[in-house]
C-alpha cells in the first residue's frame, strides 16, 4: 500500500506532545512492515540544523488560500527509512512554535491545500491519506470536495486520528470563502458546522472513511457528554466507524539496556542496574541515599488535566509517609509555586524541578520506584508506558489510555502490573498510591515480580503497527 501521513509536528525534527511522537514513530514501522509511507511536515524554523542541511528542494508552486498567492517550497528528506516531504513558506512556518498564532487557521489552511496541491507534483497518490487531529482534518472533506474534479485522487481513502479532542479547529463560515474559495452548501446543511463555526474536526468525523483514536476506552469516553467535548453526538452517529488503536513506544531509543541518559543499563533479566540509578538520582538531587526508601516519580506538565490539584490537596499527606518524591515538568503557576513550597518545608522528602529536560525525565523513569499520574483524561499517554518499560510502577487514574495499559494490582491474587483508581479526587488517589507503597515496603518480593511483569510487557510500535496495518487494509 502507498499511505501519505499528514501531521502538524514529528520528532525528531520538531513536537510539541504526543502527536509528534506517534508522527515520528508509526510510519517507521509501517514502512518496516513493507508499505510505502511518505509523511506530509511543515518546514518549521525549529527543524534542527542538521536536518536542514540534509534535505533537498524538489519543486515549487502557488497555492491559492483564497484570494492570496503564496508560494510553496517542497523539500525532502529521507530518514530512517521513511521518505519526508516539507511543506516550505517562511511568511506561514519562519516562526519560532508549531502553534499558537492568531492565523492559526491561515497557517494549516495553507498546509493543507499544499499538501493536496502536491501530490501530483512529487508523483505520489497514496492509496490511504492519514491525517492527524485538528491541524489536518479538513483535507477529507477538502479530498470528496474541492478536489473531487481531479481524478487521480477519487480513490484515495482518508483515515482520521483524533490525538486530542479537546482541539478542534473552530473558525468562522467566512473562512470557507476567505481561506478555500469554498460556497457555504456544507456549513448551512451542517456537516461541517459546529456551534456555528466551522469545525475541521467535524468535517472529518463526517467525510473521512475511518475515525479512530490513540486507545480503545478513548474511543467509547469521546461520544460521552462528559468526553466529546460538543463532538459526542455527531460521533455516535458515525460510531460504525469509530474504533481505537493503543498507541506504543519507540523501544529502539527507549531501552534501559542502552540508554545512554541513564547510570547504569538494566533489563527485565536483571535489574540490579535500577537501585544504582536510584542511588545516583538521589545522590544528584540531594535527597537521602537509600534504597529503602520508596522513591516517587512526576514527569508531567503540571496542569488541571493532568491531575496535580489532586497531588497538591494530599501532599502533606503524603510526605508524612517515609517516602520520596521528584517531580519534574512546567505548567500552572500555582501548581508550580505548590510544589516549590512542599520542597522549602520538606527538603530531605520532595525535589520540585520545574524545568524540561529530557535527560532528568529519563534518569526518572529508570531510578523512581513509582510513577504517579492522575490525569483527569488521557487519551492514551506515553509516561505510564515508558515508566514501566524502565520498571517504574505507576499508580495512575483509570480512564483513556491508562485504564488501556495497566491492569491494577489486585491485593489477594496478586495480578497486575501498577495500581489505579477510578473515581477521580484525592482520596481514592492517595488510597492507591498508599496500597502501591505497602507492597514495596512490606512485600518486596511481590513488588519485583510486578516490576518483571511491567518491564516485559509489550508496548512496541512494532505491534501497535500491525493494528494500523490492518485497518489501511480494511479501508
Amino acid at each position: 500500500m502507498k499511505i501519505g501521513f499528514a501531521s502538524a509536528e514529528c520528532a525528531p525534527f520538531f513536537k510539541t506532545g504526543g502527536l509528534g511522537d506517534v508522527a515520528g514513530s508509526l510510519p517507521k514501522y509501517i514502512q518496516k512492515a513493507g508499505h510505502q509511507v511518505v509523511v506530509f511536515l511543515p518546514y518549521m524554523a525549529s527543524i534542527p540544523e542538521q536536518y536542514k542541511q540534509q534535505v533537498q528542494d524538489v519543486t515549487s508552486f502557488t497555492v491559492s488560500v483564497g484570494w492570496r498567492k503564496q508560494y510553496c517550497g517542497i523539500k525532502t528528506l529521507e530518514f530512517e527509512g521513511v521518505r519526508y516531504y516539507f511543506i516550505d513558506n517562511e511568511y506561514y512556518f519562519n516562526r519560532p512554535n508549531v502553534y499558537g498564532y492568531f492565523d492559526d487557521g491561515e497557517r494549516f489552511a495553507f498546509f493543507q491545500q499544499a499538501i493536496i496541491e502536491s501530490l501530483e507534483k512529487i508523483n505520489f497518490i497514496p492509496d490511504l491519506m492519514h491525517v492527524n487531529d485538528y491541524h489536518t482534518a479538513f483535507i477529507p472533506y477538502l479530498l470528496k470536495t474541492k478536489y473531487q474534479w481531479i481524478q487521480a485522487y477519487q480513490s484515495i481513502k482518508t483515515l482520521l486520528t483524533i490525538h486530542n479532542i479537546e482541539f478542534q479547529g473552530n473558525y468562522d463560515q467566512e473562512t470557507l470563502g476567505e481561506l478555500f474559495s469554498m460556497g457555504l452548501e456544507d456549513f448551512d446543511n451542517g456537516k461541517i458546522e459546529q456551534n456555528g463555526q466551522v469545525n475541521w474536526l467535524k468535517s472529518a468525523i463526517v467525510f473521512a472513511d475511518w475515525v479512530n483514536t490513540v486507545s480503545p476506552s478513548y474511543a467509547n469516553e469521546i461520544q460521552t457528554e462528559a468526553f466529546g467535548k460538543g463532538l459526542d453526538g455527531i460521533l455516535r452517529q458515525e460510531s460504525s466507524k469509530v474504533s481505537g488503536i493503543l498507541n506504543g513506544i519507540d523501544y529502539d531509543s527507549l531501552n534501559p539496556a542502552t540508554d545512554s541518559h541513564l547510570y547504569a543499563a538494566f533489563d527485565a533479566s536483571d535489574i540490579s542496574g535500577k537501585v544504582e540509578n536510584k542511588t545516583q538520582l538521589q545522590k544528584q538531587l540531594g535527597l537521602p541515599i537509600s534504597a529503602d526508601i520508596p522513591l516517587i516519580g512526576i514527569v508531567s506538565r503540571l496542569t488541571y488535566q493532568k491531575g496535580f490539584h489532586l497531588v497538591l490537596e494530599r501532599l502533606a499527606e503524603i510526605l508524612q509517609n517515609q517516602v520520596q518524591i521528584i517531580v519534574l515538568g512546567t505548567g500552572d503557576p500555582d501548581f508550580e509555586q505548590g510544589f516549590r513550597y512542599f520542597e522549602a518545608e520538606f527538603p530531605d522528602k520532595i525535589r520540585s524541578c520545574i524545568m524540561f529536560d529530557i535527560d532528568l525525565a529519563q534518569k526518572i523513569y529508570a531510578g523512581a520506584d513509582i510513577f504517579l499520574m492522575p490525569s483527569a483524561f488521557e487519551p492514551c499517554g506515553l509516561s505510564q508506558m515508558m515508566a514501566m518499560r524502565y520498571g517504574t510502577l505507576p499508580v495512575v487514574h483509570e480512564i483513556g489510555g491508562l485504564k488501556d495499559t495497566i491492569f491494577p494490582f489486585n491485593p489477594v491474587t496478586h495480578e497486575g502490573d501498577g495500581f489505579g483508581f477510578s473515581a477521580f479526587d484525592s482520596y481514592h488517589m492517595n488510597e492507591s498510591l498508599n496500597l502501591a507503597l505497602h507492597i514495596f515496603k512490606a512485600v518486596p518480593e511481590v513488588w519485583q515480580t510486578l516490576v518483571t511483569r511491567a518491564m516485559t510487557k509489550d508496548f512496541s510500535w512494532e505491534t501497535a503497527s500491525k493494528h494500523y496495518v490492518d485497518l489501511y487494509e480494511k479501508l
